[in-house]
């Protein structure tokens, strides 16, 4: 079937004074601006789409930005006749209302079972986690949580919900991100994206259905974290950020700033880190939870220790500690309940590590392994920290001994932050490989993590 040419695009460049080359440049240098680096389009790019060939995202979008901004006025994709796309930033806002926050994550959850380009191309910025903490700070309360549609949400919808966020994250400890996420989104575009778009409930149900759909998508952001997808992760937990401050929950939405707080340590962005820990512990502080309090300031700590400020880093150490002994038993929130005295001290054992201080990494690596079974990733990382402290002393064998027994777990994980541990540990072995338990692990490391 012979396409229709593009007439529309034809006549808005002429009227631009755009050559081909001249679009195509444009094209490849906001996309750059925007984070998206492999754009490699040319003067045969052009004549396709004049020719009528449909360009995929993002390309409807930056050519709307670029026709826009030499017109003076607002071209949209179809003006160009062009299919419409969502925007390059879906999900980087932070929303003033309740309705607009749903639109932005429901389609954010489409967009991501689509596998849009301009999503899977994303990268992380600053700039939007700072100002979604900020909003979540300062923005007053917004309209409440309530909606009118046709289907009637009740108990039963959002106890589901919290159960699959339940199953789901034990599957995601065990296995990493990369088996389920997947599922995860899926179940949050068929299942929830519809209680949200189209539900009837009152302000309590809302709230109760915002929280859990909260804490699923703040899942789904930590999957893509741990798959290294580092912009798809930001814009779901901003959005989950957004649901938080729709159910009113101060401390589930701490909770959230403590994630990105730990995604920004773990990208090796202190400043922002230390940032989002201190929004962290303001919101642990109004909702009154003690756990997510240390929490925040053993993030605050690591960010610390990343700049090499050993005494920083120690006063918020001691702070956590304070912290942590104000729990009560039985009475934190659900989704804190992992921050236990091993999880706690294995960010001990992180701040140690980064600060060079063998000795308490050490200690602290070996009360971390101390934990729950079940959270096999996790065992993982502080049997990296381990070696990586024996190390460190000097104790090359025994690092060898704990770096196996990381190997042996990750081979189970679908997790890029797994691999990405075991390839700072090698990093740190590599100077003795002519040791022969280092040459021997080696041989395995190269085996999982392909240099």
């Amino acid at each position: 079937m012979e396409r229709e040419p593009n007439r529309l695009l034809k006549r808005l460049m002429v009227e631009a004074g755009f050559t081909y080359n001249g679009v195509a440049r444009r094209l490849n240098d906001l996309g750059r601006t925007r984070g998206l680096t492999g754009l490699r389009y040319d003067h045969s790019s052009v004549t396709r789409w004049l020719g009528g060939q449909r360009p995929k995202e993002p390309v409807p979008g930056l050519l709307s930005e670029i026709f826009t901004l030499r017109l003076g006025r607002t071209v949209a994709p179809e003006d160009l006749g062009l299919p419409a796309s969502s925007p390059l930033d879906l999900g980087q806002e932070f929303n003033h209302t309740w309705h607009e926050g749903v639109a932005t994550v429901t389609a954010l959850w489409r967009a991501d079972v689509e596998r849009r380009r301009f999503l899977l191309d994303s990268t992380f910025v600053i700039g939007a986690g700072s100002v979604g903490a900020v909003k979540w700070l300062a923005l007053p309360q917004q309209t409440r949580p309530v909606a009118g549609g046709s289907r009637r949400v009740g108990m039963a919808d959002i106890a589901a919900i919290r159960e699959v966020t339940r199953s789901f994250g034990e599957l995601d400890n065990r296995f990493g991100g990369g088996r389920i996420r997947s599922a995860v989104v899926k179940y949050l575009d068929t299942a929830v994206a519809p209680l949200l778009n189209d539900g009837s409930y009152a302000e309590a149900t809302g709230k109760e259905l915002a929280s859990a759909a909260a804490e699923l998508t703040r899942l789904a952001g930590w999957m893509a974290y741990d798959l290294e997808h580092h912009g798809v992760a930001q814009r779901y937990l901003i959005q989950a950020l957004h649901l938080a401050r729709g159910a009113g929950d101060h401390g589930l939405g701490g909770e959230i700033l403590a994630g990105m707080s730990h995604q920004a340590v773990y990208l090796g962005q202190p400043v922002h880190a230390l940032d989002l820990a201190r929004a962290a512990q303001l919101s642990a502080q109004r909702a009154g939870v003690p756990a997510l309090l240390a929490e925040a300031y053993v993030l605050e700590a690591h960010s610390h220790a990343l700049r090499e400020d050993g005494a920083a880093c120690a006063k918020a150490l001691h702070h956590a500690e304070e912290a942590f002994d104000r729990r009560k038993a039985g009475q934190e929130p659900g989704w804190i309940a992992y921050f236990d005295e091993a999880y706690m001290s294995a960010k001990f054992a992180h701040c140690f590590r980064d600060l060079g201080d063998g000795e308490q990494a050490v200690r602290h690596a070996r009360r971390s392994l101390q934990m729950d079974g079940r959270f096999v990733r996790g065992r993982m990382f502080n049997l990296s920290l381990l070696a990586a402290g024996l190390l460190r002393r000097g104790q090359v064998e025994e690092a060898c001994a704990a770096a196996g027994e990381a190997l042996d777990l990750a081979g189970g994980l679908q997790s890029a932050r797994t691999r990405s541990y075991l390839r700072d540990l090698w990093r740190r072995l590599r100077p003795h490989a002519a040791e022969s338990p280092v040459a021997a692990l080696g041989e395995r490391m190269r085996q999982l993590v392909p240099a």
